[in-house]
């Protein structure tokens, strides 16, 4: 199902002109409304009337992280804050957070990009919506909320965690559509297949899952244990939160709606921005947000775009699995390392779960590198023998996918630690050794 055909099937010339119009609009009311975009454009030496083309848009600085928190908590507002009616943060665990600030229009916009991701899913006015991320300060919950409610779906606004209270609504309210983390809905799977619950009592069909990298081993998984079609939903809270892009049906990269959000790919090293199909850092800019307009921000993800109509019919740009952040890398000996390559070789292995930590240390002022990964309670309990001839098919898997040996430590089930958010997945003691 298409939720907007009109703005998700729109032609390429009509689709860059519209494109050209809101960024030059974007780019002018940055200008005129936010201090920190006049400095910046001024000290550049471009106004908004250089803006002539798309191509112009690399005449702009970048914005990054650590401008938005340096501006805490309004500096980036481009209207009174009598106009913003809903405001959200990032986690602010490595400092002060990012706010972002909507104003009516803006939420409206959410809502519309989030019923198109929504409506990806299949979702309709008959569906029921169980939505697992968090409410509050978050993004989340809140925009799939927004974007539900735009669909005319009934939302279950349950939130993330208790598990029990989620299997038992899951249960009773025959819920169609499920909303979370990758990593929590394989958690809701286990509490599934650990209860003995039937496959009759469950009428889920698909789910929406975001929030955190994974891989499409890893959808596989979730679509054999749950038995639904798992489909990828992007976004940030710098942007607009959940539903800057989504995967359809096809599940062979992710519409970016890209009549809101201009996307680029850039070199994180060079800055110069790479042409289509080549993996580099993806840098978005609003085209239409009201209350806090962003330009050029820089996400740390790393991907690629490709062009050209869909199967399903969409004509957004596409962009591939996000398979790192340029700043959430290891680099371990001289070689990059991402927790998603660790997941993909397990997976591999059959029988494995996905639930896993990386432990990055530092010994004799040289990289080592431990990967904790939770046998299951069979394997645990069986011979020596058999427990070391595993963990050295799990040490040559992940040798083979990363090029690096590692050392693998075989845990005790259910001991690695579940979350009901982001999944971590990353511990570097290499700054505290």
């Amino acid at each position: 199902m298409i939720y907007n055909e009109k703005a998700e099937c729109m032609s390429a010339p009509e689709k860059e002109e519209l494109q050209l119009k809101r960024l030059q609009d974007v780019v002018k009311r940055a200008y005129e409304n936010v201090p920190y975009y006049r400095k910046k454009l001024d000290a550049a030496g471009i106004t908004p009337a250089d803006i002539q083309t798309l191509e112009d848009i690399e005449k702009i600085p970048f914005t990054t992280k650590s401008d938005l928190r340096d501006a805490y908590p309004f500096g980036m507002f481009a209207v009174s804050t009598d106009d913003i009616v809903e405001v959200h943060t990032t986690s602010g665990t490595t400092g002060k957070p990012t706010v972002s600030g909507y104003t009516a229009k803006d939420l409206d916009i959410w809502g519309e990009v989030v019923a198109r991701a929504l409506s990806m899913a299949g979702a309709t006015r008959k569906d029921i919506v169980q939505n697992c991320y968090g409410y509050g300060l978050f993004t989340g919950g809140l925009g799939v909320h927004h974007g539900g409610q735009k669909v005319g779906c009934t939302v279950i606004p349950i939130s993330a965690g208790n598990t029990q209270r989620q299997i038992e609504i899951i249960q009773d309210f025959k819920s169609t559509i499920l909303t979370c983390t990758p990593s929590y809905a394989m958690y809701i799977a286990e509490v599934l297949e650990r209860e003995g619950v039937p496959p009759e009592d469950i009428k889920l069909k698909a789910g929406v899952f975001g929030a955190e990298m994974w891989t499409e081993e890893m959808r596989n998984e979730i679509e054999r244990r749950l038995n639904l079609d798992a489909l990828n939903i992007y976004g940030l809270t710098e942007i607009i939160g959940p539903g800057v892009a989504n995967e359809c049906m096809e599940k062979n990269g992710l519409h970016i709606f890209d009549d809101h959000f201009y996307p680029e790919i850039i070199d994180p090293q060079t800055l110069e921005t790479l042409p289509e199909g080549e993996k580099g850092e993806l840098v978005l800019t609003t085209l239409t947000r009201e209350g806090m307009p962003v330009l050029r921000f820089r996400t740390r993800d790393i991907t690629a775009l490709r062009k050209g109509e869909c199967g399903c019919g969409r004509t957004h740009i596409k962009m591939d699995r996000i398979t790192g952040r340029s700043d959430d890398m290891l680099k371990i000996r001289g070689v990059i390392v991402f927790p998603s390559q660790i997941e993909r070789a397990l997976l591999k292995i059959p029988g494995m779960e996905p639930n896993y930590q990386i432990i990055a240390t530092r010994p004799e002022h040289l990289d080592e590198l431990e990967v904790q990964v939770e046998a299951s309670p069979a394997l645990f309990s069986d011979e020596v023998k058999h427990v070391e001839q595993v963990t050295r098919s799990i040490e040559k898997q992940i040798h083979d996918e990363i090029g690096l040996r590692v050392t693998v430590s075989l845990v005790e089930p259910q001991s690695l630690p579940r979350s009901e958010g982001k999944a971590v997945r990353v511990i570097d003691k290499r700054d505290m050794s």
